[in-house]
């Protein structure tokens, strides 16, 4: 699996620095899409897309999005138990808001907004 990740956002840069450290079988590819020269064509979405919430990218090149993404991950890292976890009605629910109010907010959190925040 490959993760597109916003390597300039703090919390997620420390989210994706553990998940490295447990991908000891390297089943992950890890994107930073705030790197020079990383053009956001080669995942097929734009850099507001990217931007918006967190992507990957199955081995069969299908794209995932938001919790999705970071339930692809731990299993990947050997999670999967818990990971059934947050599938259990009501429990995704609420990760899925939860994740969506995080992304809506990250830049306003991490210090990193500009005018385009406060549109949002």
């Amino acid at each position: 699996m490959e993760v597109f990740f916003d390597g300039d956002c703090p919390l997620c840069t420390r989210e994706i620095r553990m998940l490295q450290r447990l991908d000891r079988r390297r089943h992950i590819r890890f994107t930073d899409i705030a790197a020079p020269g990383f053009d956001p064509a080669t995942a097929g979405l734009t850099m507001a897309q990217l931007m918006a919430e967190i992507h990957g990218r199955l081995p069969s090149g299908e794209l995932v999005s938001g919790v999705e993404v970071f339930r692809r991950l731990y299993s990947a890292v050997g999670f999967g138990p818990i990971v059934a976890l947050t599938r259990v009605p009501g429990v995704r629910q609420l990760l899925d808001v939860g994740y969506r109010v995080f992304a809506r907010n990250r830049l306003k959190w991490t210090g990193r907004c500009d005018a385009a925040c406060e549109v949002s």
